[in-house]
């Protein structure tokens, strides 16, 4: 959508490198009608959606981009080094300071993992969801039950 004739034809007006006049006459064949263009103009970002309308937004690229495939076998190497290692000092008593660095990577590793899988390969999709309004009913002392166990 950002890259339509219309759009960069309103820019190089903005720029001045298109007079309005030369603008005019590029536009002039196009036929669009008032209800058209009222549709068009509610449609637009800044409206609210109805509750429970899922919007999807495609901003991210796409998961099986190489830089995705290099980061998760890189993280998958690390994770598993990292995890080996500690295994091994468990296993030969190391001290717990070097066990606990081989813990903090091996969890730091896997924290970069899910950022990345987070960011780069799960869909944007949010549910719209609106608060309702708070009813709170009057006490009414004649409905309440007494209940003897």
């Amino acid at each position: 959508m950002m890259g339509d004739r219309v759009t960069q034809l309103l820019r190089d007006v903005e720029r001045g490198a298109v007079s309005v006049e030369d603008a005019r006459n590029a536009l002039e064949g196009i036929d669009l009608s008032e209800e058209d263009y009222i549709k068009a103009v509610d449609h637009g970002v800044f409206n609210d959606p109805k509750p429970g309308t899922i919007v999807r937004a495609s901003i991210s690229p796409s998961g099986d981009s190489w830089l995705v495939i290099l980061v998760g076998l890189w993280g998958i190497t690390w994770t598993l080094f990292w995890a080996g290692t500690l295994s091994y000092g468990l296993y030969n008593k190391w001290d717990q300071q070097q066990l606990s660095f081989h813990l903090a990577m091996t969890l730091l590793t896997l924290i970069i993992l899910g950022i990345v899988y987070l960011r780069f390969v799960m869909p944007d999709v949010v549910v719209v969801k609106h608060r309702r309004n708070k009813y709170i009913t009057s006490n009414d002392t004649e409905a309440w039950k007494q209940y003897e166990v």
